[in-house]
C-alpha cells in the first residue's frame, strides 16, 4: 500500500518554483537576517499546504477517477478514427486533469497529452484521432491521468490498465462513405459519373406494351400478333459476371504517397470497387501476385464475400523482388474457364519495364477483358511544371518530363495490343477505377 501511495504521488511545477524561490530566500537570508523569519513562514506554509493538497487528493479511496477508453475494435487505414476517453470524477471538489494514453508506436507520438477541468460528479469525454498509415495490429497501452486539486502543489497519478490490441484494415471508412453517398443519390459530387447506356444488353427480361419513346427496333412481332397491340422486349442489364482485381505485390508497389503505399491505395481502391460490383449483381473475386506466388481468391456474389476480401487485403503486404507475371498468365488460364475482367493494380516505372511483362499481358488480353491501372508520379509532374532558376533546375525539369512523357507512351503501347489502361493519381485511383467499371458496363464489354 506504502509503495502504490509513493508510486502515485508527484509534485507540480508550482510546488518546485515555490520551494525554489523560498530557497533562495533562505540564501539572502544570510546577509539580511529580517527575511530569516519571513522564509520560516513560507517553508512551514508550503509544508501544511501540501500535506494537506496530499490528503485530499489520496483521502478519496482507490478509484477518486473513472477512465475509460471507448473506440472500434478495428480501424480504417488512411482515415481518421476516433478515440474516447471517458472520464468521471468521485471528488467533492473540482480537480484538473492531465492525460497521458499510451499510443500504438506506429504512430510516433511522443509528446501526446490533454488537459481538462472537471467539476464535482462531472462526467467528460475527450476526444482525440488517429490517421493510421500501415495494415496490421496496433497495440494500445494503459491510460495514464494525473490529478490536481485547486491548490495544484501535488498531484496523483491514476493508471488504468486499459491495454488493447486493435486491427488496422483497409479503408471500409470509405467503402461506407461511398454506400451512403450511392443511396443519397451523391455520387456524382464525388466523382463518380453514370455512364449513358450505349445499345442494349442481350439479356432478356420481359416482354410489355409499346410505349411512346421505346425503341421500335425491339418490337416482338409475334407477341404483337397474339395481343395485336404493340409489344416490346425488355432487356436487363447483364450480371452475375465475373470481376477480379489483380494486385501486383511487386517492389514498384512499395512507393509511397502521402503516407500511404501504392498497395494501401490499390487496396482501399479494390474492396470499394469490389462492394460496387457486388450491388451491381456481378460476381467479384481477388487475385495477388508476388514473386513466386499467385493467391487467387474465387469470385463470388454473396454477400459473405465482401467479407472474405476484406480479410484477404487485410494481410497483404509488399515484397522486395519483381513480380512473375508469366506465372500469373499461366495460374489464371488454368483457373478461369469463363471470360472475366481483370483489373490489374500495378506500376510500371519505365517502357523497358512494361516491355518485358507484355508478352504475359497480350496473353491474358486474349482470354479476357484486361484494364491495366497504374499511377502517375505527381511529385514528377509538380516538378515539370515549376518555374526553372538555374541550369540544375532545368536539367531537372527535363528528366522529370521524360518520365511523365514514358507514361503517356506506356498507355500508347497497350492501346496498340487492345488492352485496355487508366493512369491516375494515387488520390483519384478510387473513383477512376469505378467510373472506368460503369463505362465497361455500359458499352457491354464485359
Amino acid at each position: 500500500m506504502k509503495k502504490t501511495f509513493f508510486h502515485s504521488l508527484f509534485f507540480t511545477t508550482r510546488f518546485y518554483l515555490i520551494l525554489g524561490s523560498t530557497t533562495m530566500l533562505f540564501v539572502l537570508a544570510f546577509f539580511f537576517p529580517a527575511l530569516y523569519p519571513i522564509a520560516l513562514i513560507i517553508i512551514a506554509s508550503l509544508t501544511l499546504l501540501v500535506v494537506l493538497d496530499v490528503v485530499f487528493l489520496f483521502v478519496a479511496g482507490a478509484s477518486p477517477l473513472i477512465v475509460e477508453r471507448i473506440m472500434a475494435n478495428r480501424f480504417s487505414n488512411g482515415d481518421d478514427n476516433n478515440v474516447d476517453i471517458r472520464l468521471v470524477n468521485n471528488y467533492r471538489f473540482p480537480i484538473f486533469v492531465t492525460l497521458l494514453d499510451e499510443i500504438p508506436f506506429q504512430f510516433q507520438l511522443r509528446d501526446f497529452t490533454q488537459k481538462e477541468s472537471l467539476k464535482p460528479g462531472e462526467t467528460k469525454v475527450l476526444r482525440y484521432v488517429l490517421h493510421p498509415l500501415e495494415r496490421g495490429e496496433y497495440e494500445f497501452g494503459n491510460t495514464n491521468v494525473f490529478l490536481r486539486s485547486p491548490l495544484s502543489l501535488a498531484q496523483r497519478r491514476v493508471v488504468a490498465e486499459n491495454g488493447q490490441m486493435v486491427k488496422v484494415f483497409p479503408s471500409f471508412i470509405q467503402l461506407h462513405n461511398y454506400e451512403l453517398f450511392s443511396i443519397n443519390s451523391k455520387m456524382t459530387e464525388m466523382g463518380v459519373h453514370k455512364k449513358r447506356v450505349i445499345g442494349h444488353s442481350m439479356e432478356f427480361d420481359h416482354i410489355k406494351e409499346y410505349v411512346r419513346g421505346d425503341d421500335i427496333r425491339r418490337l416482338n412481332w409475334k407477341a404483337t400478333a397474339r395481343r395485336s397491340n404493340l409489344m416490346v422486349n425488355s432487356y436487363v442489364e447483364e450480371r452475375s459476371q465475373q470481376v477480379y482485381c489483380v494486385i501486383d505485390k511487386g517492389r514498384s508497389m512499395k512507393m509511397p504517397f502521402e503516407g500511404l503505399t501504392l498497395l494501401d491505395y490499390a487496396i482501399n481502391a479494390s474492396l470499394v470497387f469490389s462492394n460496387i460490383a457486388l450491388q451491381k449483381g456481378d460476381k467479384t473475386g481477388l487475385v495477388t501476385l508476388a514473386a513466386n506466388q499467385v493467391d487467387v481468391l474465387a469470385a463470388s456474389n454473396k454477400k459473405v464475400q465482401l467479407n472474405k476480401i476484406l480479410d484477404t487485403l487485410y494481410a497483404q503486404e509488399t515484397q522486395w523482388q519483381e513480380s512473375d507475371y508469366e506465372k500469373l498468365s499461366v495460374t489464371l488460364r488454368s483457373v478461369f474457364s469463363q471470360r472475366s475482367l481483370l483489373i490489374l493494380f500495378t506500376n510500371f516505372e519505365s517502357v523497358s519495364g512494361l516491355q518485358r511483362q507484355l508478352p504475359y499481358l497480350r496473353r491474358l488480353a486474349k482470354y479476357h477483358l484486361l484494364l491495366v491501372v497504374f499511377f502517375e508520379n505527381t511529385e514528377l509532374k509538380k516538378m515539370s511544371q515549376e518555374a526553372v532558376h538555374s541550369t540544375a533546375d532545368i536539367y531537372r525539369q527535363v528528366i522529370a518530363q521524360k518520365f511523365a512523357n514514358e507514361r503517356k507512351l506506356m498507355v500508347r503501347e497497350l492501346t496498340q495490343y487492345g488492352i485496355l489502361s487508366l493512369l491516375t493519381t494515387p488520390q483519384q485511383l478510387t473513383m477512376n477505377v469505378v467510373n472506368k467499371y460503369l463505362e465497361l458496363k455500359a458499352r457491354s464489354l464485359i
